[in-house]
């Protein structure tokens, strides 16, 4: 049986196509409409889906009228279901839609993509219906919760918002420039929050502050990633009463925050974090909420860009300009590209980061991701785990001297592992790269522009390359 799982409505709109214990296609709105983090769907999307089979069933990722009695009691008007009419003006006119709730897709998606059979769940993200933040068993039993309006997603994102980036998107900007500010600074302002009228609150909080320069938001970002790690650890104490397994599954919005993501190792031996633990994993999730069948999981599960990965032509453009795109493969199920839509370069350039930037038209404090052969991980890097094949973790490189264009102002890198079985084509490019300069790695970035979307097909690669001046191979 085909069973679509479908979220969409608030942002990252998705698709997800299962197949009995199969995992047949997943992918974004936005890499087909080109607006990033776009709340819906469309036809091209569901067009790639149907080539794997029409649905049988569908499914939603959360309860519209447990979310409309939230925006009731928070001064919002209640809000038609239309999401049969939403789904039948895609041409997917079915009467059965199954609904879950939010925060138990999420739980879903990850506990079901996971190599556990026994694990503790928590969820943590901006807000659901009611809920803010949640754990769970690995059967789907929910032991605890947090409830609107307490919330540690939503505070992150105001703070996103009072530091003049967009909230529900460029909370990963914040989190690089915590490493830059004072935590301690504004903390004791800021720790209250979490308990008011978030957006409210943050947006009126420190507005007296004659600051030009913005240089006083890098210190509103690193008391708000204190005060997140803080509570993240609360959270974590919490799970441990419940714990009789050693594994840990970790999802919603914040399980992208990499730098707290280290103090889950402290609780736990293993720790699994779906590569897209948001909103669009929350697709995958709506269908394993109802079914619980573990799905075997790559991240490579979008739309396909057919062709050899292109090694050798790859290396000729690092070897002549030190920077080149790869758009080859299925795309990434998931915010992080993974090598089929990745722009790479030399990590050992002084200029590098400074270059790669102004291509992306980024922050310049912005970090880069190295991606490295796996064996060689931890002879560079003090890795806290065999494998970190979706950068999920901040490490500490031994000698950051030597590649100054991955590494973050406070000595880190967001590593990313691979070996042969995640992605031969990858491995086998950082192996000739390896052989030709001893250098085991790359620097990985995605592919796209800031505020817009990764490439998706050969087409949007071909544009990138004609618009930017940067060579995309695709095969």
């Amino acid at each position: 049986m085909i069973r679509w799982g479908i979220s969409a409505g608030h942002h990252d709109a998705a698709i997800s196509v299962v197949e009995e214990n199969k995992l047949l296609f997943a992918g974004h709105a936005e890499r087909y409409s080109g607006i990033k983090n776009d709340k819906n769907l469309n036809r091209a999307l569901v067009q790639d889906a149907m080539a794997y089979g029409e649905p049988e069933e569908l499914y939603w990722h959360e309860s519209p009228f447990w979310k409309n009695t939230r925006r009731l009691y928070s001064g919002q008007k209640w809000q038609r279901n239309n999401v049969k009419k939403i789904l039948r003006s895609y041409g997917l006119d079915y009467w059965a839609v199954k609904y879950t709730t939010h925060h138990k897709s999420h739980a879903a998606a990850g506990m079901f993509t996971s190599p556990y059979r026994n694990a503790m769940v928590i969820v943590i993200d901006a807000i659901g219906e009611w809920t803010t933040s949640s754990i769970w068993s690995g059967a789907l039993a929910k032991f605890w919760s947090t409830r609107y309006p307490t919330s540690l997603g939503l505070f992150y994102s105001a703070i996103t918002d009072r530091c003049e980036l967009k909230a529900n998107e460029d909370e990963y900007i914040l989190m690089g420039m915590a490493a830059y500010g004072d935590p301690d600074r504004f903390y004791n302002d800021m720790k209250p929050l979490l308990q008011q009228n978030l957006y409210h609150g943050c947006r009126s909080f420190m507005q007296h502050i004659d600051d030009p320069h913005k240089t006083l938001y890098f210190d509103f970002a690193a008391a708000a990633q204190k005060i997140y790690e803080e509570e993240f650890r609360k959270i974590l104490e919490t799970s441990k009463k419940w714990n009789y397994a050693g594994n840990l599954v970790l999802q919603g919005g914040c399980a992208l925050n990499c730098v707290a993501n280290n103090i889950a190792l402290e609780y736990y031996d293993n720790v699994w974090i779906m590569p897209n633990p948001g909103d669009a994993g929350a697709s995958l999730g709506a269908v394993l909420a109802h079914t619980h069948q573990h799905v075997g999981f790559t991240p490579y599960l979008g739309h396909n860009i057919e062709g050899t990965y292109p090694i050798f032509p790859v290396l000729k453009e690092l070897r002549e300009n030190d920077i080149v795109g790869v758009a080859n493969g299925r795309a990434e199920f998931g915010p992080r590209a993974l090598g089929n839509r990745s722009l790479f370069a030399d990590p050992r350039g002084t200029e590098i980061k400074d270059k790669v930037n102004k291509i992306k038209k980024r922050q310049e404090f912005r970090p880069f991701a190295p991606v490295i052969m796996e064996q060689y991980a931890n002879k560079y890097f003090h890795m806290p785990v065999k494998e970190a094949p979706f950068m999920q973790y901040t490490v500490k490189c031994r000698n950051p001297e030597k590649y100054p264009a991955i590494i973050h102002v406070d000595g880190t890198s967001r590593v990313q592992t691979v070996n042969k079985k995640q992605h031969r084509g990858l491995y086998r490019l950082l192996e000739e790269f390896y052989y030709e300069t001893g250098c085991p790695m790359l620097l990985n970035t995605s592919l796209n522009i800031k505020g817009k979307p990764i490439v998706n097909t050969a087409a949007d690669g071909a544009a990138f390359e004609r618009k930017y001046g940067v060579k995309v191979c695709t095969s």
